[in-house]
Formats: structure tokens, sequence, C-alpha cells
């Protein structure tokens, strides 16, 4: 059964490659997609809410959660990147998740809506939009990769699947500690004033919501080494790095965590590469499935890598989200 289970499969990636080939043409026409906005929390006056693409039909599909990156502190849930685009074009719902922002929340604040939001897509999603919620992929990129292995631990049930891309499982390591010595966390640095302003503004869960500049907060927190105290509430990582770790994904891996693809690039000085390094190494420890896909040159994003790396290794998403989450069965 087992043999006969996979090669059922072989034959449906093998159809789907055509439909999900990274940078290659489309054969066939696109399914039309339809975007629909949940809120699937309120804190006092704020809405935190999400947004559900998917084929405008009314089958039952296999659902994906797409987290923004930003650093804990930009972004919103607009873009899915090409990955979430390409999943949609294989068949599956993707949905892309708000989540409150710092320095005007906290670590536990984000991640408690980390938690609602799986469970909010757990309970309503069938109902909603006709998400198949009995396994679920997540994938995300740089802060979002961060909180896509944060979900393999905080969230239960536990998510079926990961995709971090260039994530990272540690919040006080001195790449975030210390002053950082790269000019990309150089070129706006904010006045002790400007930053104050920015963090007694009211919460937002979506950048586009806020009226400070939330990159060059972000700058002058690494330009200065105090990403973790601004993005915790005042903790110290080096006095008090304990207080970090219910919320480091390289802290709480074990045996039932899910499987994980990690793509990251060598050369990157953002996020160091060493990152998904240390979350290998405890897949490795604690017998997890993984695989890390490391592109040579590769700068935040994977910029300066070689296209056909790059094209390869965002080939390999699905077949990985497709063994564990398989794309949904839709008679013709």
């Amino acid at each position: 059964m087992k043999d006969r289970h996979w090669q059922r499969w072989w034959w449906k990636l093998a159809g789907l490659a055509a439909v999900f080939s990274f940078g290659c043409p489309v054969i066939g026409q696109a399914p039309k997609i339809a975007v629909t906005t949940f809120t699937y929390k309120q804190v006092d006056d704020l809405e935190i809410k999400l947004d559900v693409h998917r084929a405008a039909d009314d089958h039952i599909r296999p659902v994906t959660v797409w987290i923004h990156g930003g650093a804990l502190i930009n972004g919103g849930r607009e873009g899915i990147g090409k990955a979430g685009r390409d999943l949609l074009k294989a068949g599956y719902c993707v949905v892309s998740i708000d989540y409150r922002l710092a320095p005007e929340s906290d670590m536990p604040e984000i991640y408690s809506d980390l938690e609602d939001a799986f469970r909010w897509i757990r309970k309503h999603g069938r109902e909603k939009f006709n998400g198949d919620v009995s396994k679920i992929a997540v994938l995300g990129g740089s802060a979002g990769g961060h909180l896509t292995l944060s979900a393999g631990f905080r969230v239960d049930p536990k998510p079926d699947v990961l995709v971090p891309f260039w994530g990272y499982g540690d919040l006080i390591g001195p790449w975030l500690s210390e002053p950082s010595p790269h000019p990309r966390h150089q070129s706006r640095v904010l006045t002790d004033a400007e930053m104050n302003a920015l963090e007694n503004g009211p919460p937002v869960a979506n950048a586009r919501d806020r009226k400070g500049d939330g990159g060059a907060y972000y700058q002058t927190c690494r330009a200065r080494g105090i990403w973790p105290v601004k993005v915790s509430g005042g903790l110290d990582p080096k006095k008090e790095p304990d207080k970090f770790f219910p919320f480091m994904a390289s802290k709480n891996v074990t045996p039932d965590y899910p499987p994980t693809l990690l793509i990251h690039g060598t050369d990157d000085t953002d996020v160091p590469h060493e990152q998904s390094e240390i979350m290998a190494k405890e897949f490795e420890k604690h017998g997890v499935s993984y695989r890390l896909i490391s592109l040579k040159n590769g700068e935040h994003g994977l910029g300066g890598a070689d296209p056909k790396e790059i094209e390869a290794a965002f080939a390999a998403v699905l077949p990985f989200i497709a063994k564990y989450v398989p794309p949904p069965e839709i008679p013709e």
C-alpha cells in the first residue's frame, strides 16, 4: 500500500510541475483568484485581520498559511510572495495573516496573535472559505520565517509542515544583541525622541497603519544592538536570556516538531545563514525530518545567488509541502 501511495503522488507531482514552475511559463489558464478579508481577533479597537487567497470556486482546498516578514516591526498581510502565488496555482488556499507589531506591542502579544490566527483558521476555515484544515502548511520569510518556526512549537495542534525562508530561531545572539557592522543597518538612524514617539504610538497590526518610520526604527535597533530589548518590551537578552526562550524555536525543538524545509543564502547580512544551521543541528539532535538548502553568495532574500540555484530552491517547495499536505483532488 505504501509503495502504491507514493507512486500515485509521484504522478500527481509530475502533473503539477507545469503549474508550479518557478520562473517558467505556466501551462494552461491560471484559475481566477478571490481574496477575502476576515477579522480573526479584536483587541480593544484594533481589528487584526487575515486575507484568504483561493480559487474562486466552491471546491474544498488544502490550507497554507503565509506569515509576512519585517523584523516583527514592519510589513503586512497584503503580499504573499512568489511561493504563495505558485501555491495558488497548484490548488491550495493561501491565508496571509497580520499580527500586532513591535515596538507598540511586545513579544507575548505578537505570539498570542500567531496562536489565535491558527485557532481561528482551524475553527472557521471550512465554514468561511471552504478550506480543508485537517492539515496545514506554514511558510514565511525573515521574521515571517521566524514565526513559521515558532508555529512549530507554539501552535496547537501543530502545523504539518514548515517552510521558513531565511528565518531564525534565536532572539538573543550577538547578531541581534550587539551593534551591527553592516551598512544596510546604518543608513537611517533615529534620535531617541523619534524612537520614543514611535514606541508610544497606538498599537498597529499592519505597518501601513503606522505614522512613524518603522524601517528607520529597525535600522536604529540593529545599529545599536537593541532589537531584542525593543521587541520584548524592555527585557535584557544578556542579563535575562531565559525570558526569551519561550519565543525561540532553537530552544523548543522536540521529536514531534513538524518537518521543515529551510532556505537561506550563505552571505545574508540581515539574518545570518548560521541561524538556519542552528535549526538544522536541533533537527538532527531530535530526529526531526528536515532539509536545508543553502544558496552560495545569497544575501537576504537570496539576491546575489545563482538564478538557477534560486529557481531550484523554490522548485523544491511544492514537493516538500505536498508530501505532508497533499494538493487537492479536483475533478476536471
